[in-house]
């Protein structure tokens, strides 16, 4: 057994560490042991409409409120300027440790430029006016640019150029942003189209798992862009990937469909190992036939607790119900098994041929899980959908429906929305929101697996194309209020306008970003915009900008600084965030004395001692008054002694260390170039000096690294 010293390499809050290793046949397992303590867990948004059931709302928000949403007390703080038009939702991860810059809240989008940037989330003052960091996909000067719409005969200015589309997703464990960015390569006279998943550490921006990889797939098929042997091949220049992308079961799901119905194209979905990037399945909704976009009006996928995934296509060729292998205008549940996604059910109403034929097109809107306190004893699971057709259905996911050629008397129900979508719902404590094309908001109750048939309550606001999709923020079941972008004003470059509700009477208007002249004005209209409700704050997207609202006034401390417990020698960093009036000065204060040259939004403690533990504070100060965050205690104890980690010839790993300690067990696949990343294996407090497990895939890969990690004392 020899030791290695890895103490050069980068470290997360680390005193100590060891390293073995033992080569056996072709296989290399490495051992170490470390002392790191998990840090604890934020409020965070890292997928499109907040959760895999896409109900779109956040049940953690104890700042913003009725009594304090209107244009008195809320409007906008500040705006980022980026370099295009997105289409993406913002996304939002709290805490985030950056490399030579502290800890930050951090608001991630992504730009049709190519372009994905991690804002400051809470403030744009001083060195927050830059990007915490930015990443850019294209290099015109070597021929590499997004995809200009015209290459498609199209005329859209709101989209002249295709770079990224749908909304990306954040894994929270491994610290990683999955995007897909589409290109135009023209190198020595020639030019391909591209389009590649991207892995990102959300720290840095830089590039993980030996990222990026091409998006590519074949699968059986005789439809339209067959190569002629009974197969269709991914086309990245006609197809688009408008949907949100899923993260699943360790795997990421990206959709496609097409853009302005130019084609050939087909509905995708394709899925990767979040870990390797590797292919793992791909499916094709339509492989002996035409079309069956999977877009969804920008919205991603649902999932449910057992791996299923949830999508309603567009127009297309539809022959399921004779024993084909097409499904336009479907809902469909998808099971993931061997390489591939199976339908394991459908639905598809019975004027599918007329949907198809008008453009009916049902893959506008996007499904809904609800939750378990909606359903009946008959029918305890339940989803919802509607497209352009304006017919709400309720299905059972367990029993979809498949196809009736008379009528949809086999699902659940169906009610008239009286006007057609191209967004998604909401849903709250029993009431479903929607915001459909040229109507007002509405909600519908439901109780025992029954939807009303008539709106509950609804607003006056009417919103012409595209409708919108609403988003919810509340304290539990309380000071729930809906939000949703108005950008009917898109075909002429008008301004976005954000408007909020009261969730319980939506006839009361809270706020709008009209109210009260330029000052909360935004940049022009986007298509499918879904503003995030975060920490005290709403985020919105417009034409080349991001905008931040959130309470005026004195500061409200929106992210309190945590206690921590620490080990000696340790770095220690709190952070502290707040609302009102920009701009802020900060203060942090320790036992209730100044800290000297303490005056950011984090304070870090290096190689603390045991000296170090005590109270600490943050006083927030803005021209309208002074807010004093919670106190925050830190404990500082010695460290236990270093775990150590040995393998045997029968692959049981040993670990040595105290008696009574509790360590996590993780491992990474490549010690070099994923040295951020590392997946818990088990958890294990020593009942011995020395104890011994087994990891059950461990003999099946090429090489295999381990660590063992303390947990917090």
């Amino acid at each position: 057994m020899n030791d290695m010293d890895l103490n050069a390499r980068p470290k997360a809050a680390q005193i100590l560490r060891t390293l073995a290793h033992l080569a056996i046949s072709s296989q290399f397992l490495f051992c170490k042991g470390t002392l790191l303590v998990h840090a604890q867990m934020k409020p965070d948004v890292v997928t499109y409409h907040n959760d895999l059931a896409r109900t779109g709302q956040n049940l953690n928000e104890t700042v913003l409120a009725p009594a304090n949403v209107n244009a008195n007390s809320f409007g906008k703080l500040f705006t980022y300027s980026v370099d295009g038009y997105f289409y993406t939702q913002p996304l939002y991860v709290a805490g985030v440790s950056i490399p030579g810059k502290g800890v930050h809240n951090v608001v991630y989008i992504a730009t049709q430029h190519d372009s994905v940037y991690g804002f400051d989330a809470d403030s744009n003052q001083g060195d927050n006016t830059a990007p915490l960091w930015q990443v850019s996909f294209i290099n015109p000067a070597a021929g590499i640019t997004t995809m200009p719409q015209s290459d498609l005969g199209l005329n859209d200015f709101t989209q002249a150029e295709i770079g990224i589309t749908g909304t990306p997703v954040i894994d929270p464990l491994t610290g990683t942003l999955f995007v897909v960015a589409k290109t135009k390569e023209t190198i020595g006279g020639s030019t391909r189209y591209y389009q590649r998943l991207h892995a990102l550490d959300i720290r840095t921006g830089k590039e993980k798992f030996d990222g990026p990889v091409e998006i590519r797939a074949s699968l059986p098929g005789t439809g339209p862009g067959t190569d002629g042997f009974g197969h269709i091949a991914f086309d990245p220049f006609y197809e688009f990937q408008r949907p949100g992308l899923l993260l699943q079961n360790g795997e990421v799901y990206v959709g496609f469909a097409s853009a302005g119905d130019i084609g050939p194209y087909h509905g995708w979905i394709i899925g990767y190992d979040a870990h390797t990037l590797q292919l793992t399945r791909a499916f094709n909704d339509t492989p002996n036939g035409y079309e069956g976009g999977i877009w969804m009006s920008g919205a991603a996928p649902a999932a449910d607790a057992e791996g299923n995934i949830y999508c309603m296509t567009g127009n297309g060729m539809f022959n399921a119900h004779i024993g084909g292998l097409d499904f336009g205008d479907s809902f469909l549940k998808l099971t993931p098994a061997g390489g591939g996604l199976i339908v394991a059910d459908y639905f598809t109403p019975y004027d599918q041929a007329v949907l198809d034929a008008t453009d009916g097109d049902l893959g506008s809107g996007a499904p809904l899980l609800l939750p378990d306190s909606a359903g009946s004893d008959a029918h305890p699971n339940l989803l919802i959908g509607c497209g352009k057709e304006g017919i709400i259905y309720l299905l059972d996911p367990d029993q979809m429906g498949h196809y009736r050629a008379t009528d949809n008397s086999q699902i659940v129900q169906s009610v008239n929305l009286a006007a057609g979508t191209s967004s998604m719902p909401a849903y709250f404590n029993n009431w479903i929101y929607y915001l459909a094309i040229n109507d007002v908001l509405k909600a519908f109750s439901i109780s025992n697996g029954r939807m009303s048939s008539v709106p509950v309550s609804q607003s006056h606001d009417q919103f012409g194309f595209p409708g919108a999709t609403p988003s919810i923020s509340a304290n539990g079941s309380n000071d729930a209020v809906v939000w949703v972008i108005q950008a009917d004003a898109f075909a002429t470059r008008g301004p976005a306008v954000l408007r909020a509700y009261n969730a319980t009477n939506l006839d009361e208007r809270l706020f709008s970003s009209s109210d009260a002249g330029t000052r909360d004005r935004l940049g022009p209209a986007q298509k499918f915009a879904v503003p995030t409700i975060v920490n005290g704050k709403v985020y919105v997207g417009a034409g080349f900008e991001l905008s931040v609202f959130g309470n005026l006034g004195a500061p409200i401390v929106t992210t309190q600084p945590l206690g921590q417990k620490a080990y000696r020698g340790a770095d220690v960093t709190f952070n502290v965030a707040a609302s009102g009036t920009p701009p802020y000065s900060y203060r942090w204060q320790f036992g209730g004395n100044d800290l000297v040259d303490a005056t950011n939004a984090w304070l870090t403690l290096t190689n603390v001692s045991l000296e170090a533990s005590g109270v600490y504070r943050a006083v927030v100060s803005n021209s309208d008054g002074t807010a004093f965050s919670a106190e925050a205690e830190l404990v500082v104890a010695p460290p236990p002694l270093p775990p150590r980690l040995v393998i045997n010839p029968q692959l049981e790993v040993s670990v040595q260390g105290e008696t009574g300690q509790t360590y996590s067990i993780e491992y990474t696949s490549d010690l070099d170039r994923d040295y951020s990343y590392w997946v818990i294996l088990t958890t294990l407090t020593l009942t011995n000096s020395t104890q011994a497990f087994l990891d059950p895939d461990g003999t099946n890969q090429l090489k295999r690294f381990y660590r063992a990690v303390v947990e917090p004392f």
